[in-house]
């Protein structure tokens, strides 16, 4: 059981994943595997009737659809374990490097410690499947840093104009 909070609401997903050699059903958003995206790239980006979104493992490029993010409403991360940060990375470079403004979704092992730093590095939806975390969130708990060192997406040269001077959150 999973729980989607898009900018810390719970919402309800209504995207659905096609995983494997499933056919992609028609009148629905859709999030696809790299593989399938590429595969079926000229069909999924002139659909008609529901939106595509793609889903990237750790180690596939984000390069791979660059060039397609325009058309693409919704990218999905993988973080397959606390340890792995290397879609964190990937997030950030959406934002910042390719301006990418569709959702950001951050899916796999997601925990509570973990949630500041999906908002400062570009996620504005997590996929969450540890309850722990789910009660967390619903609670309202915040373990928040509110001292960063470095800038992050949403901060304003502050600090007499130098991003990377230490300031309160």
């Amino acid at each position: 059981m999973s729980t989607l909070f898009v900018k810390g609401v719970v919402a309800e997903d209504v995207w659905v994943t096609v995983e494997g050699e499933q056919p992609i059903p028609e009148g629905v958003n859709v999030i696809v595997t790299l593989d399938v995206f590429k595969e079926n790239r000229d069909a999924l980006l002139a659909r008609n009737d529901g939106r595509v979104g793609v889903y990237l493992d750790t180690l596939e490029p984000l390069e791979d659809i660059a060039d397609d993010l325009s058309s693409v409403a919704l990218v999905s991360l993988n973080f397959p374990s606390f340890a792995d940060g290397t879609s964190f990375s990937k997030a950030r470079l959406l934002r910042d490097r390719y301006g990418f403004e569709g959702e950001v979704r951050a899916v796999g092992d997601i925990r509570i410690d973990q949630v500041a730093f999906f908002k400062r590095c570009g996620c504005d939806a997590l996929l969450i499947t540890h309850q722990p975390t789910i009660d967390a969130i619903i609670e309202g708990k915040d373990p928040s840093i509110h001292l960063f060192y470095q800038p992050a997406l949403q901060d304003t040269a502050s600090n007499g104009g130098k991003k990377w001077t230490r300031r309160s959150a």
